[in-house]
C-alpha cells in the first residue's frame, strides 16, 4: 500500500514546525508516556488508523509494555492489565474520539470529575491535548492512506 500524498505536516512546513512546538508542550505536562500511548492506540483503534496503531504499538513495545496489555487495549473494560487511572484515561480517549456517537454530552461531568481526580492540571492538559492530537494525525492518516509502518522524523 503507498499513501495517496506525502503528509500534509511535511508538505507545509510551517505544520511540522507548530506540530513540533504542541509535542514539546505535551511533553512538559509530565503525563505518563505509557499514558499517552494507550490512549493514542485506542483512539487510533477506534478510527481505523493502521499507521497509528502501529506506531502506538511499536511506542509501547519499546518503553517495555506487555503484549498482554497491548493486545488488550481494544477490550481495556474486560482486561485486568489497567490501573485505575489508565480505564479513565482510556475513557476520555473514547468519548472525545466517538463525539459523532453521543447522544449526550461529550465528556460527562461525572467522567470528567473521575479524570480531574486522576491527573493534575498539567497532566490533564497533556492528555487532553494528546487524545486531540491523535485524532487529527488519525484523519490525516486514513485520508492519505498512510501505511502501517510508517515513520515520521
Amino acid at each position: 500500500m503507498q499513501a495517496r500524498m506525502q503528509n500534509p505536516a511535511n508538505v507545509l512546513p510551517g505544520a511540522m514546525k507548530g506540530i513540533g512546538s504542541l509535542l514539546q508542550a505535551i511533553g512538559e505536562g509530565d503525563l505518563p508516556q505509557e499514558v499517552a500511548e494507550i490512549v493514542g492506540l485506542r483512539a487510533s483503534q477506534i478510527n481505523g488508523c493502521s499507521a497509528c496503531v502501529h506506531a502506538h504499538t511499536q511506542n509501547l513495545r519499546k518503553g517495555g509494555a506487555s503484549e498482554e496489555r497491548i493486545a488488550s487495549v481494544a477490550a481495556w473494560r474486560d482486561a485486568p492489565f489497567f490501573d485505575d487511572a489508565e480505564r479513565v484515561a482510556l475513557r476520555l480517549a473514547e468519548a472525545m474520539t466517538r463525539l459523532a456517537d453521543r447522544s449526550e454530552e461529550s465528556v460527562p461531568d461525572a467522567l470528567w470529575d473521575e479524570v480531574a481526580d486522576h491527573f493534575d492540571e498539567k497532566q490533564l492538559s497533556a492528555l487532553l491535548l494528546t487524545i486531540s492530537l491523535t485524532n487529527m494525525f488519525n484523519r490525516i492518516n486514513t485520508t492519505i492512506k498512510e501505511p502501517a509502518g510508517t515513520t515520521w522524523g
